[in-house]
């Protein structure tokens, strides 16, 4: 039986009893990566003695102040470097047997977002789902994304999904004293999250650490060793440091020094242009392959994915009333973005407006690659697709399927809709219901399909895609004219 006190192999656990869940907040899964050990890969935690009041949530990673109301529900969290927290609810119902586990990681463009923000609070997903929900903190920006391992002395790459990993090694080494099993981890996310898991699942040192995926709204992300190598570098510049000079000063300078430095250093390389100058890069030590070329070799092989994204994506970054470059600039700026030479053919078609601008973006960064992800893990392990298509009419966000909106149903936590100004509706406790059940079931048996909801795997043939709308219902090769269309030039 699972109190609300636990054994855990750094010591004693207090959490608390929440509405039909125990919850055990700001748990330290690594050292605070402070000093000597910023920049570096992350070690366990330090044991402690007595019993640990887990009832609040740690610090989040140092990012931008958050300006939103929503991010944070209104609250100001702590920003710290000293961030390696996780969170965990388990049903307060005692289970008879060993409970699948949920691992979420944020989103947030590797640089912003944290495992503590309420719409990825886990109690309905635990209590109604049945299984153990962990959210977790990562080193974002500058800290847990900058290329330094060829600096040497002990200097990291990929840190942040250094983080994710130690992390879900935690859950390998403690879920069972909160009600999880082990052996059924299922790591799911959104965005950054999303494209951290494609890393993972070809990362040797993720291997045998979770047993399913779920991916939304993200593929494979990376850059190259040679364009994370010319990153850090500005970003040393920024300092008055030189690649190849003592860099011990990366252990005792001021953190906000190094926020600032690599805040200037990404203004100068983009303006206002959209980027990503902190994401997973390809290097020898964590990330040999880029991830979509490991699965197509069956890195993850035998790993079941569910994958999927949303019908309007690129309306969060684009919409009417926003700044928004010249068609030509933010193609530009895409292709830095995907590593594409030339994108000017492929996008012949679209308008040359903002409205243009977002359907690229929503076709060809977030929808063309997630199908090409799926197609090549669809030969080594069974893969499900989804789009989710639900819309507010008339609401001037949520009257498109833009990038995030999916999160709130994955989770029910549609109380947070009235940030928006929105009541909750019949419709949406339904698509609610229907998402969060297929994604428990799939963490449960490895498989999304319901009793009353049939769900087929995903296939070239077929290319069965689970629509998340008014009806729920599944569409074959939803749009398979203009999927046709970008595959002729792009393939992924």
């Amino acid at each position: 039986m699972t109190g609300l006190l636990v054994d855990t192999a750094y010591g004693q656990l207090k959490g608390e009893q929440g509405s039909g869940v125990k919850v055990w907040r700001g748990i330290p899964f690594a050292s605070p990566p402070v000093g000597e050990l910023r920049f570096r890969a992350p070690v366990p935690p330090q044991s402690w003695s007595g019993v640990r009041e887990a009832l609040g949530f740690g610090p989040v990673s140092l990012q931008p102040v958050s300006t939103s109301s929503t991010r944070f529900g209104g609250t100001s969290p702590v920003y710290d470097e000293d961030c390696l927290y996780l969170n965990v609810w388990s049903p307060a119902a005692s289970p008879s047997a060993a409970l699948p586990v949920m691992v979420w990681i944020h989103g947030g463009t590797f640089v912003t977002g944290a495992g503590s923000q309420p719409m990825f609070d886990g109690t309905r997903m635990a209590e109604a789902g049945d299984v153990v929900v962990v959210t977790v903190n990562y080193r974002l920006g500058p800290l847990g994304f900058l290329h330094l391992s060829p600096l040497g002395g002990g200097l990291g790459s990929n840190l942040g999904l250094l983080d994710q990993i130690a992390a879900l090694e935690w859950v390998q080494q403690n879920i069972a004293a909160f009600g999880g099993d082990p052996a059924r981890v299922t790591v799911f996310g959104e965005s950054a999250g999303s494209m951290s898991i494609a890393a993972l699942l070809v990362m040797p040192a993720a291997k045998g650490l979770f047993a399913r995926a779920i991916m939304e709204s993200g593929a494979a992300q990376t850059l190259s060793a040679q364009q994370g190598e010319q990153i850090a570098a500005a970003f040393l510049a920024e300092l008055g440091l030189q690649p190849g000079g003592d860099t011990g000063l990366l252990h005792t300078l001021p953190a906000d020094r190094i926020m600032q430095a690599a805040g200037r250093m990404a203004y100068k390389l983009s303006g206002d242009s959209m980027s990503m100058y902190f994401q997973p890069v390809v290097e020898p030590s964590t990330l040999p392959l880029e991830p979509a070329q490991a699965i197509a070799g069956g890195a993850a092989s035998g790993i079941p994915l569910l994958i999927g994204t949303n019908l309007h994506e690129g309306n969060l970054f684009f919409r009417e009333g926003q700044r928004a470059d010249n068609f030509e600039e933010s193609l530009k700026a895409l292709e830095q973005l995907m590593g594409v030479d030339d994108l000017s053919a492929l996008t012949a078609d679209y308008t040359r407006s903002w409205e243009g601008q977002a359907e690229v973006l929503t076709d060809l960064f977030f929808w063309a690659s997630s199908i090409a992800f799926a197609e090549k893990q669809c030969e080594h392990a069974p893969v499900w697709m989804y789009r989710f298509d639900w819309t507010v009419p008339g609401h001037p966000l949520l009257e498109k399927a833009i990038h995030g909106a999916e999160i709130l149903y994955v989770f029910n936590n549609l109380p947070l809709l009235k940030q928006y100004g929105l009541s909750v509706t019949p419709d949406m406790i339904r698509v609610a219901e229907a998402m969060q059940r297929t994604w428990t079931a799939f963490a449960h048996q490895g498989d999304p399909a319901l009793p009353e909801l049939a769900w087929p795997q995903y296939t070239r043939e077929k290319r069965a895609t689970m629509v998340f709308d008014r009806t729920t219902r599944v569409v074959e090769d939803p749009d398979g004219a203009k999927r046709g269309r970008i595959f002729e030039h792009y393939a992924g």
